[in-house]
């Protein structure tokens, strides 16, 4: 069976996620698209034989041509074509944030509750890149004996002039967030954000960041935001345990040495750091669904923890204060 994806968004990202479908990966096909700019879809589509150019997402859902949605449009148009594939009965990925609220968020985990089967998954592509992948084998084995402390650093050239302070938290630190969560299993319960000695680079911004988090176990997660160190994309991550420490390795195949010096490559950007783990996200999601099977990535409630975890971050940036993350009672459809 080839999956037949209806795409809403295409812009950059929804543009990068055609191209690996329809040129990367296997078992599916783009057989309808959707943008607020109809001729950009236009276009989009011109490259794709057999797509339909709906004029609304909504149009896209209801399509007879479409068995899965993959939502990549504006932020707040999310919870509107999350809710519209729930109610259609269709599987849908979108990519974060699901909703810009934790309202919005409570509302698709209801409505994907009482449809009774789990519909959504979130793009949280880190839980599916290699290195990630490693680390969290190595805490599952007792290998370095239980979590005390993780490190989690996310690092960019640079930003754009758009880029705000809030941003830092809730479009940036979110993947952090959520990979914390995966990694140690466990939910977050508060945040604390430090401004440290700002970045000349960065004009007007808070940069770098430094936030301190707390899991309900009581390990504590340190993010270290920094987007304009201009040396390029580099992600860290290290965990320390009761008898040893884990972390990502960097990611080069060779270090040349010469001129008495040691140089190593780092990623441009995010998409040339998690390339691979994109393609395994997406080949995973169409290999499940075609099989009839219920999505097996970030959940609804992923989407949700996440989105609140941010909340608090932002709250505590601004007044400098430790902010406590109260999630509620998770949902027995989303399992442990």
């Amino acid at each position: 069976m080839t999956l037949r994806i209806g795409v809403i968004g295409t812009g950059m990202i929804g543009q990068d996620h055609i191209r690996r479908i329809t040129h990367v990966l296997s078992g599916a096909e783009i057989t309808a698209v959707t943008d607020a700019d109809l001729d950009a879809a236009k276009q989009v589509a011109a490259e794709l034989p057999g797509a339909d150019v709906m004029d609304t997402g909504d149009a896209v859902v209801r399509s007879e041509r479409v068995d899965a949605v993959i939502v990549t449009s504006w932020g707040p148009t999310h919870e509107e074509f999350v809710l519209a594939a729930i109610a259609a009965g269709k599987p849908v990925f979108c990519e974060k944030p699901l909703a810009t609220t934790t309202e919005a968020c409570r509302r698709i985990i209801d409505a994907e509750v009482a449809s009774g089967r789990r519909l959504v998954q979130v793009g949280f592509m880190r839980r599916y890149d290699s290195a990630y992948r490693a680390l969290k084998s190595v805490i599952e084995s007792g290998e370095i004996g239980a979590p005390l402390l993780y490190y989690s650093g996310h690092r960019n050239p640079d930003v754009p002039p758009s880029y705000t302070r809030d941003m830092a938290i809730v479009d940036t630190a979110v993947h952090d967030f959520d990979v914390v969560r995966w990694l140690l299993d466990e939910e977050l319960r508060a945040i604390r954000v430090l401004a440290a000695k700002p970045n000349s680079l960065g004009g007007d911004l808070q940069d770098p960041l430094l936030m301190v988090v707390e899991t309900a176990s009581g390990v504590l997660v340190t993010v270290e935001t920094s987007v304009n160190i201009r040396y390029g994309y580099d992600i860290r991550g290290e965990v320390v345990g009761e008898t040893g420490t884990a972390a990502l390795a960097d990611r080069n195949l060779v270090d040349v040495r010469s001129a008495g010096r040691v140089n190593s490559a780092v990623p441009a950007d995010w998409r040339e750091r998690f390339v691979a783990a994109f393609d395994t996200e997406f080949q995973e999601w169409i290999n499940t669904i075609a099989a009839g099977k219920a999505p097996t990535g970030p959940s609804s409630w992923d989407g949700y923890a996440a989105t609140a975890v941010c909340d608090a971050g932002v709250q505590a940036l601004h007044s400098g204060e430790r902010v406590e993350i109260a999630l509620g009672e998770k949902p027995a459809l989303y399992g442990h």
